[in-house]
């Protein structure tokens, strides 16, 4: 039997508890009966906030799990011959075991990427094979923010993929499971990142940023729509996703449980800071505390931690060599992420949520710098 381990862990996220104002909310809810499937004033309160947060016309749709609202998502925003177009690392490619190809009946179309981001030209080299019935239609461009790598698509950027894909009769689809982080990292509202960015629908996370269970699919208001295109992909988004979330089992009957955690999350119109963001500040500021305290053991001789990718959310991905990691993993669990440089050493993710403390970073920093010896 190992001995437990002494520092909480820095795996994912989602290791992390529920938040308690997110569990206060749940417990508030559990108030009496509701009229089950969403018909409850909870879920009628998540609407009219999410309209107030993402823009006028802006439908939720709350949903069990993140791979149910990609699913739910990309199957509203293609046909049935279509195709997504995603980075090679994106969850919905890696992590979801082909449940959008396996549920939804889609192809995903992946791009090579850097550090998690695709670029524009990943985009329009799909344009040629539009109007070629051998090839899956690329209909969707879906986008993960922040990315896989700990990365964020900058709105600029986001802008400029957005229109592309527009001008490529593309829906645009974002995978928000860490948007909040995102949002924290530029300064920016979850407005400026979705609705004015010209995305089209939002698979909005809740888990990895303290919430319980659930997340919610966001159709976008039609009326904020960039182009025709994009209205007439988000009007038949908002049309189909009622039915598809029901066919792929994700309208939970006591949906009230699930949109009291979301409102929890998003807050109220006067709050300066509503908890959202809270959460995802505190995950992103120890995140660059863990990446600096790694980079002061990076060592002369080369055999030290080597940081390998930018920190712009909650995500540090370093490597060292492999004992040393085993050693560290002991004391803290994480997960491995790809071979080194070399075969002696390995890349590792390390993952800070909304409860890491400052306290617990240094820590492991300094477990780190033990097991270097």
């Amino acid at each position: 039997m190992t001995e437990p381990r002494t520092l909480p862990p820095f795996a994912s996220d989602n290791y992390a508890p529920a938040h308690p104002d997110v569990l206060a909310a749940v417990a508030a809810a559990n108030d009496g009966y509701a009229v089950a499937y969403g018909d409850d004033p909870w879920t009628a309160r998540l609407d009219a906030r999410v309209r107030e947060v993402f823009g006028a016309g802006a439908l939720a749709f709350p949903v069990l799990n993140g791979t149910g609202a990609n699913v739910v998502s990309l199957t509203a925003l293609s046909p049935r011959w279509g195709g997504v177009v995603v980075s090679d690392v994106a969850h919905v490619n890696t992590d979801e075991n082909g449940a959008p190809e396996r549920v939804g009946g889609l192809k995903l179309l992946a791009c090579p990427s850097v550090d998690g981001r695709i670029t524009p030209d990943d985009v329009a080299r799909w344009a040629g094979q539009r109007d070629d019935v051998h090839r899956a239609h690329p209909a969707v461009l879906s986008l993960t923010q922040s990315t896989e790598l700990g990365t964020v698509y900058p709105l600029e950027e986001l802008r400029t993929l957005t229109h592309v894909a527009h001008d490529l009769g593309m829906a645009v689809h974002v995978d928000g499971s860490r948007l909040a982080n995102a949002a924290a990292t530029l300064g920016c509202s979850l407005r400026d990142l979705t609705t004015d960015a010209g995305v089209d629908v939002v698979s909005l996370g809740a888990a990895k940023n303290g919430g319980m269970l659930g997340e919610a699919v966001l159709v976008l208001g039609p009326d904020a729509a960039p182009d025709a295109a994009s209205g007439r992909a988000r009007e038949a988004a908002a049309a189909a996703v009622p039915f598809l979330r029901k066919a792929t089992m994700q309208l939970a009957s006591k949906t009230r449980f699930v949109s009291a955690q979301l409102l929890a999350l998003l807050g109220e119109p006067d709050d300066a800071e509503p908890l959202w963001h809270r959460n995802a500040a505190r995950a992103n500021a120890m995140a660059a505390r863990l990446r600096a305290g790694l980079e002061a053991l990076a060592g002369s001789d080369g055999d030290g931690v080597r940081v390998t990718r930018p920190t712009e959310a909650n995500a540090v991905f370093a490597t060292l060599p492999r004992p040393a990691a085993d050693r560290l993993r002991a004391v803290a669990r994480f997960y491995d992420w790809a071979d080194g440089e070399t075969p002696d050493r390995v890349e590792v993710r390390l993952m800070c949520a909304w409860d890491t403390a400052p306290g617990t970073v240094d820590a492991f920093v300094a477990a780190a710098a033990d097991a270097l010896t």
